[in-house]
C-alpha cells in the first residue's frame, strides 16, 4: 500500500478518479471496517479542533486575560487560514502526492497541539489557531478519503458527504463534552485532549495508510502570484466579518481592510481570467449555475446562524451556563447525526434540490416557533426547534456538496480546485457573515428595546418603587444606608431591563431568520416544483458527461 503510483499497477476500476486522490482497490471486509473507523476519528478530530475553540472561547479569553476583540482574533485566525488553503491543497496533493502531504499535516498537527500544552501565551495561541486552520483544511479530505475506502463503489461519493458531515457533528459534540474537560477549571485540559487526539490520528494513519495516488505536474509560477493576492484578500474579509460586530462597523480599519480585500481578490481574479491554464477558472465560477450553487450554500449557512448564534445567545442571556447545557447539546448532537444518516440514505443525484427545500422549511418553522421565548425559557423548551435546525444543518449539506462536485467533475478534474474554492468560501464566509449579520442585528434591536423599556420606567410609579424595594431587600442585612440600598435596587432593576431587552432582541433575530428562510424556501421550492412539472433534471448534462468520463476509464 505504501508504494508509489509508478510502482503500483492499478486495475482499471481501481484507478484514482483524479490525481491526488487515493486509488480504490478491492479491500477485504476487516480492512474496510478499519478504514471507516480511522476516517470517523480523523473527521471528528478535524471538527473538534475548531469546535473546542468556539465552545470554550470565553474560558480561553479568561485564562489569557484577553479583551473581546483579542479573543475574536483567535476565531478569525482559524477561519482566515482554513478558507485560503483548502483549494491550494488539492494542487499540493496532485504535485507532491497524498502520502507526503498527509505526513506533513499530521506531524504539524501534533507539534502545534504539543506546543499549546507546554506554552501558554496569546501569541502562541494565535499562531496555533492559524496553523490549526491550515491543518484542518487537510484533515477534512483525509477523513473522507479513509471513509470512501470503506464504501462500495456505487456509494463512494456518499463517503465524502459522511466525512464532511462528521466534522459538523463535532461542533455540538464539542459543547457537550467541554464541561467534562473543564471540570477542574483548567483550560490546559482542552489542549491535552486535542494533543491526545492528534497522537491517536498519527498512530492510526501510520498503521493503515491510504492506497497510493497518482502525481502530476500542476503548479505554475503564476499560481503563487494568484495565491499571494487571493489569500490576504480573503483573510481580510474573514477578519472584517469576525471583528465587525465586536469593535463595531464604524471602526476605520474595517473599511480599509474591506477595500484592500476587494482590490487584492479582484487582481487575483483578473490574472486568473487571462491565463491559459488557470488555477481558478473564473469563467466557470462566474457561470449562472455555479453562482446559484454558491448562493444556495452561503444562504443556508447564514440561516443556520439561528443555532450557532441565536439559541446560544438566548440561553446565555437567561443565565444558562455550559454545565446546564450538556443535555441540550447532547440532543443537538444526536439530531445532527440523524440528519447526516437520513441525508446520506435519501441522497438522490436525480433530485438534489428536494433535500435543500426541506431543510429551508425546517429552519423557517423552527425559527418561527422560537419567536415567543421569555425569561422562563430553558434548554428543554428548545429541544424540538434546535433539533429541527441541527437536522437541517446536515440534511442540506450532502445535496449541496454533491451538486457542485458533479458540475466540476463533468468539466474535468482540473475544475475541482475552482469548486473547492467556491464551496470553502461559501461555507466559511457564509457562516461568518451569518454570525456578523445576526449579531449586529441583535445588538441594534437590544438598544431599541432597552430604550423603549427604560422610557416606561418612572421612579414615581408605585409599582416601580415596590419592585426596586423587593430587589434591594436581599441586601437589607448588609447595607444600612437607605440611599445605598435604593441605588442597589435600581442597579438590579437595570440588569433585569437589559436581560429583557436582550430576550426581545433575540426574538427579533428568530423572526428575521424565519423570514429569510421562508424566502429561501419559496425560491428553491418554486424551482424544484418547476423542474418536477417539466420533468427536467438540472444536472442531467453533468451526469451524462460524468458517465462518459467513467466509461472511458
Amino acid at each position: 500500500m505504501a508504494a508509489s503510483a509508478d510502482e503500483y499497477i492499478f486495475k482499471p476500476h481501481e484507478r484514482p478518479l483524479m490525481p491526488g486522490s487515493p486509488a480504490t482497490p478491492d479491500h477485504p471486509f476487516p480492512r474496510r471496517i478499519a478504514y471507516a473507523l480511522i476516517g470517523v476519528l480523523i473527521s471528528l478530530t478535524s471538527g473538534l479542533s475548531n469546535g473546542l475553540l468556539i465552545a470554550n472561547l470565553p474560558q480561553i479569553q479568561g485564562s489569557l486575560g484577553l479583551t473581546p476583540d483579542e479573543g475574536g482574533w483567535l476565531t478569525a485566525a482559524y477561519s482566515m487560514t482554513n478558507v485560503c488553503t483548502s483549494f491550494v491543497l488539492i494542487r499540493c496533493r496532485q504535485q507532491f502526492g497524498l502520502q507526503r502531504i498527509t505526513r506533513i499535516f499530521l506531524l504539524g498537527f501534533v507539534i502545534v497541539n504539543g506546543l499549546l500544552v507546554i506554552v501558554e501565551s496569546y501569541g502562541l495561541e494565535i499562531a496555533a489557531r492559524a496553523a490549526s486552520g491550515v491543518v484542518a483544511s487537510g484533515f477534512t479530505p483525509l477523513g473522507f478519503f479513509y471513509i470512501m475506502q470503506a464504501m462500495p463503489p456505487k456509494a463512494r461519493m456518499s463517503g465524502m458527504v459522511i466525512g464532511l458531515g462528521l466534522t459538523q457533528v463535532a461542533l455540538p459534540l464539542a459543547r457537550a463534552i467541554s464541561p467534562l474537560l473543564l471540570v477542574d477549571g483548567e483550560v490546559q485540559n482542552l489542549y491535552i485532549f486535542e494533543f491526545g487526539l492528534s497522537l491517536l490520528c498519527l498512530g492510526c494513519v501510520a498503521i493503515l495508510r491510504l492506497p497510493p495516488s497518482e502525481r502530476i505536474q500542476v503548479f505554475e509560477k503564476l499560481d503563487f502570484l494568484t495565491f499571494a493576492l487571493f489569500a490576504p484578500g480573503v483573510m481580510m474579509l474573514a477578519a472584517v466579518l469576525v471583528q465587525g460586530r465586536i469593535v463595531w462597523w464604524s471602526t476605520p480599519w474595517l473599511g480599509w481592510a474591506t477595500a484592500g480585500a476587494i482590490i487584492l481578490i479582484g487582481l487575483a481574479m483578473l490574472i486568473e481570467h487571462n491565463r491559459a491554464n488557470p488555477m481558478l477558472n473564473t469563467r466557470w465560477i462566474a457561470s449562472r449555475d455555479v453562482l446559484r450553487f454558491a448562493m444556495i450554500a452561503a444562504s443556508m449557512r447564514i440561516l443556520l446562524g439561528e443555532q450557532n448564534y441565536g439559541s446560544i445567545g438566548l440561553l446565555t442571556a437567561v443565565g444558562m451556563g455550559p454545565d446546564q447545557l450538556v443535555s441540550f447539546y447532547g440532543v443537538v448532537t444526536a439530531a445532527t447525526l440523524a440528519g447526516l444518516i437520513v441525508g446520506v440514505w435519501t441522497l438522490n443525484p436525480l433530485d438534489l434540490l428536494r433535500q435543500i427545500v426541506i431543510s429551508a422549511a425546517l429552519i423557517c418553522i423552527a425559527a418561527l416557533m422560537d419567536t415567543d421565548t421569555t425569561n422562563l425559557t430553558r434548554p428543554a423548551n428548545l429541544y424540538l426547534t434546535q433539533s429541527m435546525i441541527a437536522f437541517a444543518a446536515i440534511y442540506f449539506l450532502g445535496p449541496t456538496m454533491m451538486g457542485g462536485i458533479l458540475r466540476a467533475l463533468a468539466r474535468g478534474p482540473s475544475h475541482m480546485v475552482s469548486y473547492s474554492a467556491v464551496f470553502s468560501l461559501s461555507q466559511t464566509l457564509g457562516g461568518l457573515a451569518g454570525s456578523a449579520l445576526l449579531g449586529s442585528f441583535q445588538i441594534i434591536r437590544e438598544k431599541f428595546h432597552s430604550h423603549e423599556l427604560v422610557q416606561s420606567l418612572v421612579m414615581t410609579d408605585p409599582q416601580i418603587v415596590l419592585r426596586t424595594q423587593q430587589l434591594s431587600g436581599a441586601y437589607g442585612r448588609v447595607l444600612g444606608d437607605p440611599a445605598l440600598l435604593q441605588a442597589e435596587g435600581g442597579s438590579l432593576l437595570a440588569q433585569q431591563v437589559t436581560r429583557e431587552a436582550n430576550i426581545l432582541a433575540f426574538n427579533d433575530v428568530f423572526l428575521l431568520i424565519a423570514i429569510l428562510a421562508g424566502m429561501t424556501f419559496l425560491w428553491l421550492g418554486g424551482r424544484w416544483l418547476y423542474f418536477r412539472i417539466k420533468g427536467v433534471n438540472p444536472l442531467g448534462p453533468e451526469l451524462e458527461a460524468l458517465q462518459r468520463m467513467l466509461a472511458n476509464r
